[in-house]
């Protein structure tokens, strides 16, 4: 009988321990989710020889989001020759960032696009210099993407193209197809549904996926989140704009199945493209990424 009584004890000390381990660890998972280190880059348009703006703009949820505004490099070197008919026909192309990044780590990515478009980049909640308490890696930065776009209304400029980046691509595809302003998207390395993610965040073999579900569960405890209706893959099957998909089969960051994904759901849009370059992984570029975007945006963002 000890024996037993023995046994029945160290059981439940081991399956309340092994509650308390799962518990424990998703926790502190979706608490370094939501609150990463913030990284604010010291690089500014400046130091690539581009004029800019520093502006602010508020969300619907009353966040002040930070960014940059640039002009089109011939609009700024000419203005006086430019009537204000001819300024409002310059296309703008917001620019956005991965988490969790800021705007100043896709500057020199993107900045080439500056000799056609002005560009906006600007901080996710929370992130970089914006405001904010934590990050929802999409959920939420839907709002952050439709205040950036009623910003530039403010300012007559009403048909934008987006350029996203992994989360940026994610927020770009489930905001586009509520928001007739966005013309023509790239999105690069994004996820398809953040509920596929969530698991990699761990990487312990064969926890992962019970340690994600419990990272969902306490999002939507903490944060009213259900991490299951963050779904880039649901909002792309109604996209009809043109869309430029990028990702890489060798990503280490995203894995390639959301790309699939995303690919399937956008088979019966036929301004859809697709680039799945093997040879660059997560946030890698060269020549002929810039070749590729350019020819997207000046065939649909005339």
């Amino acid at each position: 009988m000890p024996t037993t009584k023995l046994f029945r004890k160290t059981m439940l000390l081991f399956i309340f321990g092994l509650i308390f381990f799962f518990l424990l660890t998703s926790f502190l998972g979706f608490y370094g989710a939501i609150r990463p280190p913030k990284i604010i880059s010291k690089i500014t348009p400046a130091d690539l020889g581009l004029k800019y703006e520093t502006v602010s703009f508020t969300t619907s949820d009353n966040l002040t989001l930070q960014g940059w505004f640039i002009p089109q490099q011939a609009a700024e070197t000419d203005t006086q020759k430019q009537t204000p008919d001819q300024n409002d026909k310059i296309k703008t192309i917001i620019l956005l960032h991965g988490y969790p990044a800021d705007k100043g780590d896709i500057l020199a990515t993107t900045a080439f696009l500056n000799q056609i478009y002005n560009l906006f980049l600007f901080d996710f909640r929370y992130l970089g210099q914006s405001s904010g308490k934590y990050s929802t890696a999409g959920a939420k930065e839907t709002q952050d993407l439709k205040a950036a776009i009623n910003y530039l209304k403010s300012r007559g400029l009403k048909e934008v193209g987006v350029w996203g980046f992994s989360v940026g691509g994610a927020v770009a595809l489930m905001t586009a197809p509520t928001e007739p302003a966005i013309q023509a998207l790239v999105t690069e390395s994004s996820y398809a549904r953040l509920d596929l993610l969530a698991p990699d965040l761990y990487r312990i073999p064969g926890l992962r996926h019970p340690l994600g579900w419990l990272t969902g569960l306490w999002a939507k405890l903490f944060l009213g989140v259900n991490i299951k209706d963050v779904s880039p893959l649901a909002a792309t099957k109604n996209l009809t704009i043109p869309v430029l998909l990028i990702h890489s089969p060798n990503d280490q960051v995203i894995p390639f199945a959301h790309a699939q994904l995303l690919q399937a759901a956008l088979e019966h849009n036929p301004q859809a493209e697709f680039w799945f370059n093997p040879n660059l992984g997560h946030g890698q570029h060269d020549l002929e990424y810039q070749q590729r975007l350019l020819e997207f945006f000046t065939k649909n963002l005339p």
